[in-house]
């Protein structure tokens, strides 16, 4: 009898709830709602060309200590996109330096450098797959809360090479 009573309340409670549910506000689309935050273009400029100098550089080992072709291909193909990303911010962010690394960065290339044949390749994949979900962000963020029209159109054309890198790296991760 206990269970027949315990099992209606659960019941109507989840009818009470799920009317309740029902009336409830959804939220806006991500794409019209507003941005998680706000940045300004030297935040922006900054970490962006430590990333594309971190792409670069950890890329450039990579041809050199990666087992397999598509690996290698995926860097070379890093090379030449984050080349041309920050010849574009460049000119984009009225900047002439190429930007440092970041501590952060720095660190994950000394890893990289120092990684025996064996750790090398699955440890450049993971680098790459977490700095391009890091760098989609980035850029999704000031593509929509920066505060220097041109800088932002930079990011907004950015963006998809950036989304389809993050994919590239993914069968990376599930073919390796």
């Amino acid at each position: 009898m206990k269970n027949i009573i315990s099992t209606s309340l659960v019941a109507a409670a989840l009818l009470v709830s799920g009317a309740s549910l029902s009336t409830a506000k959804m939220p806006a689309k991500a794409d019209t709602a507003a941005p998680a935050m706000n940045m300004d273009k030297g935040s922006f400029v900054k970490q962006v060309q430590s990333s594309n100098m971190f792409e670069i550089e950890s890329s450039k080992l990579a041809q050199q200590k990666a087992r397999d072709g598509d690996v290698k291909e995926f860097a070379q193909q890093m090379i030449k996109d984050h080349t041309k990303a920050g010849k574009d911010l460049k000119s984009a962010a009225k900047v002439d330096a190429d930007g440092m690394l970041s501590p952060k960065h720095a660190a994950m290339l000394e890893t990289l450098k120092g990684a025996s044949e064996q750790e090398f390749q699955p440890l450049y994949i993971e680098m790459q797959n977490v700095a391009h979900m890091e760098a989609v962000t980035l850029f999704a963020t000031y593509a929509k809360g920066g505060d220097d029209d041109a800088t932002k159109t930079f990011a907004k054309k950015t963006l998809p090479t950036l989304e389809m890198h993050k994919m590239h790296v993914a069968k990376l991760v599930a073919a390796h």
